[in-house]
């Protein structure tokens, strides 16, 4: 199959393509590195010729909430229009557990508008709400570290390898189209806060760690807010296979 992907130099971009070209499929990357800019449009409808199914994998930094909305909201129209030009058969939606239970978080505003667009639109869909990924937790605290000390949520998750999540996308893409999917996450839960230590300690670095609420995850997120329902896909790898591979 001919399939693109939306955030291809991303994180889970990357893994994703790659998992594609490796059961044969041909891929078309679409980022503004690669000339095609999903805010304006640009480049898109030339990048999803021919192609029979789209996965998305962009993210976003923005941090307000209006800033979130508008950037998902954006790029996922003019995505599922060009969509909708060229024929696409399948839109392929990577978002989160547990977006709708919190109300607060920027980036969950941005997802849920960006679900709500794909579930109302012409394009058959699937929407893959996904656990947090294994770096999560250090990435989490190198945006508030200074001087060796960082404040982190003791948020309760269930993590999983973005290799893994890789794997999922690129089998859902090439099948029919689902609705939403089930919950996608590792083996077992975690706390974030043993994570990101156990993180720093196998990438030989020394951080100090304080949990708290007061930063930018808050009390909404507490308990099993994140943690996948009973019905969840469990993906094979676990958190410690995952960290013998950041010594």
């Amino acid at each position: 199959m001919r399939i693109a992907v939306a955030g291809a130099t991303g994180n889970i971009g990357k893994l994703t393509v790659a998992a594609l070209e490796r059961d044969g499929h041909d891929v078309v990357p679409v980022s503004r590195s690669l000339g095609v800019d999903l805010m304006t449009g640009e480049g898109l409808d030339k990048a999803l010729d021919g192609v029979e199914a789209v996965v998305d994998a962009i993210s976003s930094n923005a941090v307000d909430r209006d800033e979130s909305v508008a950037y998902f909201g954006t790029t996922t129209r003019n995505l599922l229009a060009a969509e909708e030009r060229a024929g696409v058969r399948h839109h392929v939606l990577l978002s989160i557990i547990g977006i709708h239970k919190v109300e607060g978080n920027a980036h969950y505003a941005g997802k849920r508008e960006q679900e709500r667009l794909v579930s109302a639109g012409s394009v058959p869909w699937t929407i893959v709400p996904v656990a947090q990924f294994f770096d999560f937790a250090a990435m989490v605290a190198g945006w508030a570290e200074q001087d060796g000390v960082a404040t982190i949520a003791p948020l309760l998750v269930q993590p999983i390898a973005p290799a893994d999540v890789a794997d999922v996308l690129a089998e859902i893409a090439v099948g029919r189209p689902q609705g939403r999917y089930t919950d996608v996450a590792g083996p077992e839960p975690q706390d974030l806060v043993d994570m990101a230590r156990r993180t720093f300690a196998a990438r030989g670095r020394t951080v100090k760690l304080v949990p708290t609420w007061s930063g930018i995850f808050g009390t909404a997120m507490a308990g099993d807010v994140l943690l996948p329902g009973e019905s969840a896909r469990i993906a094979p790898t676990t958190f410690d296979e995952w960290l013998a591979t950041q010594q």
